[in-house]
């Protein structure tokens, strides 16, 4: 095993990584039967951090 195989990290820590950079979920899901499509759900969403560099797309809230 390799040193980088071997490397825990912690959960909080992904995810302070993962938000701070931004991470974009994208999927799809279609419920069939017989060939037929009866319900159809697309996911898109875009998770970050939002501070004084990456201002809010909303606006000041106060």
């Amino acid at each position: 095993m390799t040193v980088v195989e071997r490397r825990e990290i912690a959960l909080v820590d992904l995810l302070d990584r993962l938000l701070a950079g931004g991470v974009v979920i994208t999927g799809d899901i279609t419920l069939r039967i017989a060939d037929v499509d009866l319900v159809r759900v697309d996911l898109n969403a875009l998770i970050s951090s939002v501070n004084a560099n990456v201002p809010s797309p909303w606006g000041d809230s106060s």
